[in-house]
């Protein structure tokens, strides 16, 4: 899978980087390893909204799996916690899809199944 990260106002540090390469390695179980297609973009930025004090950051995430987009975006203090709230909701997203791809499945050979059968199920 392809990595691209961007980066603004925040300095991109090893420890970053290993850690967001560690919540992406999630992605890796669900994706299919035959798909050379996929490729995850990576937007983390420091924003300034003229607060009184802190750091809000804010990371996006899209990911491209053969030509379907999965987008997941946070806001939040702590640059960490706001990585594990993004890579939940991806996650979330693609075990939806991969559940909704194979209940389809499931779906279209019970119908062949018992037209087979005789008995046909509207």
């Amino acid at each position: 899978m392809k990595i691209n990260i961007k980066t603004t106002s925040v300095e991109l540090s090893p420890a970053i980087h290993d850690y967001l390469n560690k919540k992406v390695a999630a992605f890796e179980k669900l994706i299919s390893k035959d798909d050379e297609s996929a490729a995850i973009n990576v937007i983390l930025a420091k924003i300034s909204r003229h607060h009184q004090k802190g750091d809000i950051f804010k990371i996006e995430m899209n990911l491209h799996i053969s030509g379907k987009v999965f987008q997941a975006s946070s806001e939040g203090e702590d640059l960490y916690s706001v990585m594990d709230i993004v890579k939940d909701e991806i996650v979330k997203e693609l075990k939806t899809y991969k559940d909704k791809k194979v209940s389809l499945i499931k779906r279209g050979g019970s119908k062949i199944k018992n037209s087979l059968k005789g008995i046909s199920k509207n």
